[in-house]
């Protein structure tokens, strides 16, 4: 494809087939366990033109090449067996739980040793990598809502000889490309706003270097870890809107925030598009937009975040984000969420709804006793 052209564009056209006469559109899935023999495909755990297409668009986004996996779970399991027996990694104090469960869940076993730190800090991720293999960063965080300087950690972490590994599941490729400001690995969970319909489980990887993709094609060749064509398919499909889901999206939440700003009943809005949040002028010069994920504390009253999160009529109370409904949890309801996220913490997904309308029912929930 032309090089110059916007995200927008590519994220439309990509991994499209080839215009031939009476040739399809776009790729469909190949449901096959099998190929005849004499080609390069061979198996079915090996390759699917569905995967395919995903991956080419994927890797036109980002700057890179892709990889599909069956989960987003599965692709950080991939990545994380990058790392030697006995090797260390320096991950986020906050970060998706599920990452950060797995990681000390291999530490209990002495598979690694995994060393917490918080991304906003600069100068102890910098020294903290020092004799690292990994370095794991997720910018914005999940739920804190904190932004990392990726350029300067990505930095850090490759002078130490660690490999670098960037989440970007909250930014998506159009607002943030990690590659460029010199991470190894971008990780998503496919399964949020890359699918966007909240009816897809998948997890991909990009990377620009041949010998970490073909490690990584391992892996996954190796444990089975493999989308379904059907999830594939789904996950390019949704993957076609994403810009103009997100930008409906990301006006809302920037919205929303102000007006959570100013309810009584909220102590503290985490959303980087404010301009006096912490991460508001990091994130200005690294991303192109503030993304559509925000996280509300209220006064300290746990009981009182789970009766909001219980009360909306249009928010769905459910555990994900990135769908076209706008969806709220208390974090800390999992027992496997950080302690040092607050209990009153609500992370909010928002969706594409009309904003007056999520506000109204949020409003009243917070209103209720």
């Amino acid at each position: 494809m032309t090089p110059d052209l916007d995200p927008s564009t590519v994220v439309v056209h990509a991994g499209r087939p080839s215009r031939v006469p009476d040739a399809p559109l776009g790729e469909s899935p190949v449901f096959s366990s099998t190929y005849i023999a004499g080609g390069d495909r061979g198996y079915g755990r090996f390759d699917n033109d569905a995967w395919a297409a995903l991956e080419t668009t994927l890797g036109a986004l980002e700057g890179g090449r892709g990889l599909s996996f069956a989960s987003g779970m599965a692709a950080a399991a991939a990545v994380g067996d990058l790392v030697p027996v006995g090797g260390r990694v320096v991950a986020p104090q906050h970060a998706y739980s599920g990452v950060l469960a797995l990681l000390d869940q291999q530490a209990a076993t002495g598979r690694l040793t995994v060393t917490r730190v918080s991304v906003t800090d600069a100068e102890a991720v910098s020294a903290a990598v020092a004799g690292a293999d990994m370095l794991w960063i997720e910018s914005p965080t999940n739920p804190a809502m904190e932004v990392a300087d990726i350029p300067l950690l990505a930095a850090a972490g490759r002078a130490a000889g660690a490999t670098v590994v960037v989440d970007n599941t909250f930014a998506t490729p159009l607002l943030q490309q990690p590659l460029s400001m010199g991470a190894d690995i971008v990780v998503h969970s496919a399964t949020k706003f890359i699918a966007g319909h909240s009816d897809v489980v998948l997890g991909a990887l990009v990377t620009a270097s041949d010998d970490l993709w073909t490690a990584l094609e391992l892996r996954r060749r190796s444990l089975g870890a493999i989308p379904g064509p059907m999830e594939a398919f789904l996950a390019l499909r949704g993957l076609r809107t994403l810009a103009l889901r997100l930008e409906r999206a990301q006006s809302n939440a920037a919205f929303l925030a102000q007006r959570l700003l100013e309810h009584p009943r909220v102590s503290r809005v985490r959303y980087p598009g404010l301009p006096d949040d912490p991460g508001h002028a990091l994130a200005s010069s690294q991303m192109s937009g503030f993304g559509a994920i925000l996280a509300v504390e209220l006064g300290g009253d746990a009981a009182y975040a789970q009766r909001v999160c219980e009360s909306t009529t249009l928010w769905v109370h459910a555990t994900s984000l990135g769908g076209v409904e706008s969806m709220l949890e208390r974090r800390r309801r999992w027992a496997i969420e950080v302690p040092t996220i607050p209990e009153d913490l609500i992370r909010l997904s928002v969706g594409i709804e009309h904003p007056a309308d999520l506000w109204s029912d949020l409003e009243q929930a917070l209103d209720g006793e």
